[in-house]
């Protein structure tokens, strides 16, 4: 167990910042997934954008990798673009 002030603190911190991250990466996850189960050519354009943003913004935290949000990004370009 912690003895110090200042490491009780990070460990309130660390909790805080992992809860947070868990819920991004998994409300990303459930659009991706929402994205996949999509038909409709133009309703899945405009859900890309925004989950092109939300694995953008998980990349820039170093949630996921770059290049696991590259792959995500160009797998759901090819799927959206396959659509008739």
């Amino acid at each position: 167990m912690a003895n110090h002030k200042s490491a009780l603190k990070r460990i309130r911190s660390n909790n805080a910042k992992r809860l947070r991250n868990r819920y991004q990466h998994k409300t990303t996850r459930t659009y991706i997934k929402q994205l996949g189960q999509t038909t409709d050519k133009s309703e899945a354009s405009e859900l890309l954008k925004k989950v092109v943003s939300m694995i953008d913004k998980l990349a820039k935290k170093n949630i996921i990798h770059k290049n696991k949000a590259a792959h995500n990004k160009s797998k759901l370009t090819k799927y959206v673009n396959g659509l008739a």
